[in-house]
């Protein structure tokens, strides 16, 4: 018999509608594309434009598969917009029922609340806050105790400030800037400097790494890209001035670090510290190891042998010996020095 299309009043949550929409198509479906069915939907209503080939990454299935199931969601009567060459959108006004989450679902927006709370700066921070009480509010019953069970038993303790407490809205402005392709200031304390100095830049991206927000941007200051860490700033503020240029992606930028000139660095760390230097290791250009007896040979490749390096090996270095470079140790070496002379 023929089911006729569903009525999206009838609904009460988005799983009941794509339900009905695998009723219709009853015999030619299974459990697992259901599931794919409802993902695909969800992230359609995500983002303004979602190409087949994200969709086919994401779920690990050809783009006949993703095509097929993009056929059926447009014959259940979603109104998907199908441009060749950008990607699929949903006609714009088209809403469906609230989305209900699942409890381990639930369970992580605990997870990401505690993060965000320590991760980011005050002002993005209250509109997480905000963005919490709307998603919980649409929680069942047993999934909002789930979430109560857990709240005040996970805590996050970040080792590093994160920024600048006199800029409670740095991520806030920086957000902007990229969204809107806007230049902002920045009063800026490098590490090699000793006074601030000011910068006009073109934020291109924002990355977590070693416990540290970065920015990476184009500044007009040095003309040419350079990465800023968030709590060396000491002011920011919106300007109205438009980018200047095209930067392409972060990853795109972040990649063309591996083609900076890199040195080979060996050390011996005794194994029993070795594992604890794991975390930080990789940000060092960390490549491989071995076992030597009851030691552990490391062999990074490094850019940085003038402060990142051997400020890192400093924090071990009394259960460590380096093999090479010499400029690694000598580096090492005129630290100390200097360290003893100030004493």
């Amino acid at each position: 018999m023929e089911r006729s299309k569903p009525n999206f009043g009838l609904f009460i949550d988005l799983k009941s509608y794509l339900w009905e929409i695998c009723y219709a198509i009853m015999g030619m479906d299974t459990i697992n594309r259901f599931d794919r069915i409802v993902a695909i939907l969800v992230q359609l209503q995500s983002k303004r434009i979602v190409k087949a080939q994200e969709l086919a990454d994401r779920f690990e299935v050809s783009l006949r598969t993703i095509y097929r199931d993009i056929r059926t969601l447009e014959a259940s009567g979603v109104p998907i917009i199908s441009e060749a060459g950008i990607g699929y959108s949903i006609m714009e006004g088209y809403r469906l029922p609230p989305v209900m989450f699942t409890r381990e679902e639930a369970g992580s927006f605990v997870a990401a609340e505690k993060l965000m709370q320590k991760f980011v700066d005050k002002s993005l921070g209250s509109y997480h806050q905000a963005a919490m009480f709307k998603l919980k509010s649409v929680l069942r019953g047993s999934e909002k105790d789930w979430i109560s069970a857990l709240e005040s038993q996970i805590s996050v303790d970040p080792s590093q400030q994160l920024f600048n407490e006199n800029l409670p809205n740095a991520l806030e402005i920086l957000f902007e800037s990229i969204a809107e392709k806007k230049q902002v200031f920045l009063k800026y304390h490098s590490l090699q400097s000793k006074h601030p100095s000011d910068r006009y830049i073109e934020p291109v991206g924002l990355f977590h790494e070693n416990n540290f927000w970065y920015l990476l941007g184009y500044c007009h200051y040095r003309n040419d890209y350079r990465q800023f860490r968030t709590d060396r700033m000491l002011g920011i503020k919106r300007t109205s001035l438009p980018y200047t240029r095209e930067h392409g992606s972060l990853d795109e930028h972040l990649s063309k670090n591996v083609d900076v000139k890199k040195t080979q660095v060996r050390i011996l760390v005794e194994k029993n510290i070795a594992r604890y230097i794991n975390s930080g290791r990789k940000h060092y250009g960390f490549v491989s190891e071995k076992i030597k007896g009851n030691k552990v040979e490391m062999t990074f490749m490094t850019a940085d042998l003038e402060q990142g390096f051997p400020r890192w090996y400093l924090m071990f270095g009394d259960y460590a010996e380096i093999i090479e470079p010499e400029a690694l140790k000598h580096r090492v070496k005129a630290i100390l020095e200097k360290t003893v002379a100030r004493l």
